[in-house]
This record gives structure tokens, C-alpha cells and sequence, in this order.
């Protein structure tokens, strides 16, 4: 565990900016007044999301490399953050769906069958919290992996 409490430490970072992030789109009314709007703008999350990902591998590069990282060892610290964040995505859709935002299922149900997006049958099995449990998983790990690997190869020493 002490070998992985630098990642722990990057991945809690990663957790609380994305439930922050949730905090804020509740706020704007995208998950509600402005639910219309909410598949354009929740993916600005990107940009959050990847910058706790150059910190944390700039970080490990100039405290634990002496300022000499290299691809892999960048991208190894990347992937045991994904692998930390993809485990507890579950928790965290449930703190997002239950506590944050408990209207936003019936919100988006309510919005893609009124306006004719989806029948209500595909909106209630979409917009439920096993599905979006299934989606912040495999999310998780496969963005995770990808932002892993290109960040690494940025913050990679050069020869």
C-alpha cells in the first residue's frame, strides 16, 4: 500500500474534482432546467480531468525521478491511478446519483421522450443507475488509459 499511496493520493484528487464537477453541473441547471444542454457541455470534464493527469505524472516525474521520467514508468504511475479511480467509480456514480443529483435519471427520461429522442422503454433502461454504473467503469478504465498514455508521452523526459 505504501507503494501506491503517491497514486492513491493523485486518484482521491481525481474522485473529489469529478464529484465537484458534478456539483457544478447541478448548479448550471444541467440536470435539469438545462438538462437540453447536458451532452455538450459534461464533456468539457475533459479538461479537469486530463490537467489532475499532468499534475500527477509532472509531479511524480519531478518527486520521484529527480526530474528524469521516462514513458514507461509515467505510464505505469497513469494506469494504477485508472485502475484506483475505475474501482471506486461505482461509489462514486452512486454518491452522484443518490446525494448530488437524485432527480437526474427521471429528468433525462423525461426530456429525451418528450422530445421524442428515445421511446420510454430505452430511456428508463438508459437512464438508470446500473447502466451509468456500467458506463463510469468501463469509462473510467478505457479514457483513463488513453489519458494515461498520451499525458505520459508529454511529460516524458526527452534523451
Amino acid at each position: 500500500m505504501k507503494n501506491y499511496k503517491f497514486e492513491i493520493k493523485w486518484a482521491s484528487i481525481f474522485i473529489l474534482m469529478s464529484l465537484l464537477w458534478m456539483v457544478l453541473e447541478r448548479i448550471a441547471g444541467l440536470h435539469d432546467k438545462h438538462i437540453d444542454v447536458h451532452m455538450i457541455y459534461t464533456n468539457f470534464m475533459a479538461i479537469p480531468a486530463i490537467a489532475v493527469y499532468v499534475f500527477a505524472l509532472l509531479d511524480k516525474k519531478k518527486n520521484f525521478y529527480s526530474g528524469k521520467m521516462t514513458y514507461f514508468q509515467g505510464f505505469l504511475s497513469g494506469i494504477i491511478i485508472t485502475l484506483i479511480v475505475t474501482i471506486v467509480s461505482p461509489l462514486t456514480q452512486l454518491i452522484t446519483s443518490l446525494i448530488i443529483t437524485p432527480h437526474f435519471f427521471e429528468n433525462a427520461i423525461r426530456y429525451t421522450t418528450e422530445h421524442g429522442k428515445m421511446s420510454m422503454e430505452e430511456a428508463v433502461k438508459y437512464f438508470s443507475l446500473n447502466n451509468y454504473i456500467m458506463q463510469g467503469f468501463i469509462g473510467a478504465l478505457l479514457m483513463g488509459l488513453i489519458t494515461a498514455a498520451a499525458v505520459a508521452l508529454f511529460t516524458r523526459s526527452k534523451r
